[in-house]
């Protein structure tokens, strides 16, 4: 973003160049030939590849994109420099810098409110938090393969991304345990007399009934 002639990157994008070890470097507005020129290899991805095209997963997308790139991208010819991107690609490598050691961690960081059950919602699919979360909204990390969850900048719960929708998981040890319950006390039984007692006392009623 330009104002006034200052130029103000997005902060997400100067940490992933800065991993990579890029530097950014802002076009002149309006001009179509050297914006074009970083703009048209994801334009060519997003048409050619991505259109109309399902994944389950992140590794299943990767695992399609390999197979299309290998087999349909690289081993075109460019439309504009008329050259098979393979073998370009294979003349510039001695000249391009080494990958880091580790790949990028991309996170996307949101805030989510707690509903009533316990949950946040992330991604179409719910994740528990700690019955002794204060907090009604939380911080949520959504990693590639992690969700975490912060109250207060304090890491309180942590789940495996769900692959799909609608789904739901609980950690059991986010909930408490039920309070014991009181012990039960045995009902008093009535006092168990013998046979002859109670004829005796049929017979005094009997005779107490005559005039």
């Amino acid at each position: 973003m330009a104002n006034a002639g200052v130029v103000t990157y997005n902060a997400s994008l100067v940490a992933l160049l800065n991993h990579y070890g890029a530097i950014p470097r802002a076009c002149r507005p309006y001009r179509a030939k050297t914006k074009g020129k970083i703009e048209r290899p994801f334009r060519y991805i997003r048409q050619d590849f991505f259109l109309a095209r399902t994944f389950r997963n992140l590794d299943d997308l990767n695992a399609q994109f390999t197979e299309w790139r290998t087999g349909i991208a690289n081993p075109r010819t460019h439309a504009t420099t008329q050259r098979v991107v393979d073998e370009a690609f294979a003349e510039e490598l001695p000249s391009l810098r080494p990958l880091p050691a580790l790949a990028y961690d991309a996170v996307l960081t949101v805030e989510r409110r707690v509903s009533k059950e316990g949950m946040v919602s992330v991604g179409g699919n719910l994740y528990s938090v700690p019955d002794t979360a204060r907090r009604r909204v939380l911080e949520v990390q959504h990693h590639t393969a992690e969700i975490r969850i912060f109250e207060d900048g304090q890491l309180i719960a942590r789940h495996p991304v769900l692959e799909g929708k609608a789904l739901r998981r609980v950690d059991p040890a986010h909930r408490k345990a039920p309070p014991p319950r009181p012990p039960q006390q045995m009902p008093v039984q009535g006092l168990r007399r013998p046979l002859d007692f109670y004829d005796a006392v049929g017979r005094r009623l009997a005779a107490g009934s005559q005039p």
